[in-house]
């Protein structure tokens, strides 16, 4: 039995990393190889399975009309940076009107919007203060476009971002878009991806050439607005969209060309709230939306949501479930013990990057504070090898924080949480 659940749980946790991007590159291959015995299917192929960019061929007046909203909560040091990014967008302009959604800042940020009304930019304040979802709501109805974009402050976009993720509305069976995301440095230069965000991408690139995606970047995406007619209020705006455009028999793409650039958040500490909290309204997004996970009705996004977004949620409980069946089996019988030392080499590796990079060990251990030259010598040595070492810790440590925050985000919703308010996160 122990040894059953131990397989288990490295299978499930393998399966939601490995499995399902592997089974999508399967479903892919295959489609294609089926393809070269039909034409048709080579044509069908091409057109509803690879999803390529779309482009609308129409003259300017044809140009559907697009609502951008900003949703901004005490934004006052970035808000008018945002605006003039915004501005700076190449869209015909008596198409697109700009929303700043206010969630009842209490700052000078709604002043500062309101300066730039002759430039076509409009505040909409919501009347108390219950969560970036709510003002958005209220921007939505005070909107007009047939398309509605939306965008966080902190998110710095190209100015061919909106003729990029709007041109993917001329396939009529899409219902939401979703940007890729790439990191900037404070000097503005684009940054290297973590390994995350690259396979994050990857994913998302594979889910829309089979299916549709599971979820969207919440800081850049763009929806019908049909899509967006029962908002929630209470709910993750970004993931609940999706499953909005999965309810009415629509899917979600993501454009390569539609990037939103932002910097990473300063704070470690910070940055693992962030995690909890996004894990957290995810979770209480799905919990809501159940019946989504019924084959029968849904098909394939069934097995996706499931495999993309529950099973990844799993992974910390097998990971715990792992770790334990693999003690108490080398308790017991003495076997696995190889694999019992690979798990706990993995997690030490993670306190070791921890401490290394967060807590500044090095200057605990400072070499000024040993007098013996050859601890010196010693010393610096250990040092210098240990610094090599953190690229390859730097993988398992955040690997072991994300789920540690999924854990943590889990606990939180059965105590009865939600993060409905928010704030800005400094970066």
């Amino acid at each position: 039995m122990l040894e059953f659940i131990f397989w288990f749980s490295v299978f499930m946790i393998f399966y939601a990393y490995f499995g399902y991007p592997s089974c999508l590159m399967a479903i892919l291959g295959y489609r294609k190889v089926k393809s070269l015995f039909s034409s048709k299917e080579k044509k069908d192929l091409a057109s509803t399975l690879n999803h390529p960019p779309y482009t609308y061929n129409h003259t300017h007046d044809d140009l559907p009309s697009v609502s951008f909203i900003i949703t901004a909560y005490n934004e006052e040091k970035r808000i008018e940076d945002k605006i003039k990014n915004s501005l700076a967008l190449n869209y015909p302009k008596d198409n697109l009107e700009i929303i700043v959604a206010s969630d009842c800042s209490s700052d000078n940020t709604d002043e500062i919007v309101n300066s730039y009304s002759n430039a076509g930019v409009r505040l909409v304040r919501a009347p108390e203060r219950k969560g970036k979802e709510n003002a958005q709501k209220h921007a939505v109805d005070a909107s007009s476009g047939e398309i509605l974009v939306f965008s966080d402050v902190a998110t710095i976009l190209k100015p061919d971002a909106i003729q990029n993720i709007v041109g993917n509305f001329s396939d009529p069976t899409i219902g939401c878009v979703s940007s890729e995301d790439r990191f900037i440095d404070k000097d503005g230069n684009v940054s290297g991806e973590g390994a995350y965000v690259r396979y994050e991408m990857f994913l998302r690139n594979l889910e829309t050439k089979v299916n549709t995606l599971v979820g969207l970047s919440g800081s850049f995406f763009a929806a019908r607005r049909t899509v967006c007619e029962n908002w929630a209020t209470d709910l993750q705006s970004d993931f609940n969209t999706l499953l909005n455009s999965i309810k009415i028999g629509l899917r979600g793409v993501s454009d390569p060309k539609s990037i939103g650039y932002y910097q990473n958040i300063a704070d470690e500490k910070k940055e693992f709230q962030r995690k909890v909290r996004t894990v957290l309204r995810g979770i209480s997004v799905l919990m809501r939306n159940l019946s989504l996970l019924n084959p029968k009705k849904y098909g394939m996004f069934a097995w996706q949501l499931f495999s993309h977004k529950l099973c990844r949620w799993l992974v910390p409980f097998f990971m715990i479930l792992a770790f334990l069946s693999n003690f108490l089996i080398v308790i017991n019988s003495g076997s696995f013990i190889l694999v019992f030392i690979a798990q706990l080499l993995f997690y030490t590796t993670a306190i070791f990057y921890y401490l290394i990079v967060n807590r500044d060990i090095d200057l605990f251990l400072s070499p000024d504070n040993i007098k013996s030259n050859v601890l010196k010598k010693a010393f610096k040595i250990l040092t210098a090898s240990a610094l090599k070492l953190i690229p390859i810790t730097k993988l398992s440590y955040f690997f072991t924080i994300v789920n540690c925050s999924i854990l943590v985000a889990w606990f939180s919703y059965f105590k009865g949480q939600r993060a409905t308010f928010w704030e800005p996160s400094k970066r």
